[in-house]
């Protein structure tokens, strides 16, 4: 198995959290928002490295901006 990179792992628990705060469950998030359960459930636990366009249609689902879906610059990592 593939590993981790940690910046997607916070990048995922911040989609998450978000997600939660929302009242949303992650199977009827994902239906609205347009994807895969399961890709959803790999965004969420860092296992992709999610595309931007996929983000938009998150943040847009979320009513927040892009930025709002990543923690702080400063906790994350790109070695």
């Amino acid at each position: 198995m593939k590993k981790k990179h940690p910046s997607l792992i916070k990048l995922g628990n911040k989609i998450r959290e978000l997600r939660k705060d929302k009242g949303f469950s992650q199977e009827d998030f994902a239906a609205e928002v347009g994807l895969d359960r399961t890709y959803m459930g790999s965004v969420e636990r860092g296992e992709r490295n999610i595309a931007a366009l996929n983000l938009i249609r998150i943040a847009k689902y979320l009513k927040v901006e892009i930025g709002e879906l990543f923690p702080a610059i400063k906790n994350l990592h790109v070695d």
